[in-house]
């Protein structure tokens, strides 16, 4: 059994509902942050116009926006959490080393702090799961329930 395996099997046996309030939090957080992106057209404008690849700025805010909007809503819901979370994770790295290294962590504006936060939390739920209190969890059991019902049958 690997380590993930092992996370798994912990959190299904302790249920700490801390931690899927936690994946809410964080989901709709990231959605949140996936809408104000979308409505600060002059900042994504702005991006765009000092790139020197256009096209693939543009791209990358589509990517943005789209990774944030329905990862957001997946990663809340806790359904394909990981992969909703390793879509998040490149986003927040270049956010990090990229767009807010010049800002200490304590500035006045604290995107910095916030994404820094906000990677760390992404990183903890994608070695995590989605925890107890899921969409991925149910659809876990309904699977177990269902193969102990065909190898019942067939016994």
């Amino acid at each position: 059994m690997n380590w993930v395996q092992q996370v798994d099997q912990w959190q299904n046996q302790h249920r700490p509902v801390a931690y899927d309030y936690g994946r809410i939090i964080l989901g709709l957080f990231i959605l949140y942050k996936g809408l104000t992106f979308i409505a600060d057209t002059s900042a994504l404008a702005e991006i765009i116009q000092n790139s020197q690849f256009k096209f693939l700025a543009l791209g990358l805010a589509h990517y943005v926006a789209f990774a944030h909007l329905v990862g957001g809503v997946l990663i809340a819901i806790g359904l394909i959490t990981r992969v909703a979370v390793g879509f998040q994770i490149p986003i927040l790295i270049g956010a990090v080393f990229f767009f807010n290294p010049g800002q200490g962590f304590f500035s006045v504006n604290p995107q910095f702090a916030i994404s820094l936060i906000t990677l760390i939390a992404l990183i903890f739920y994608f070695v995590g799961g989605s925890g107890y209190y899921s969409v991925d969890h149910r659809f876990e059991s309904n699977e177990k329930k269902l193969q102990q019902k065909k190898t019942g049958l067939s016994a």
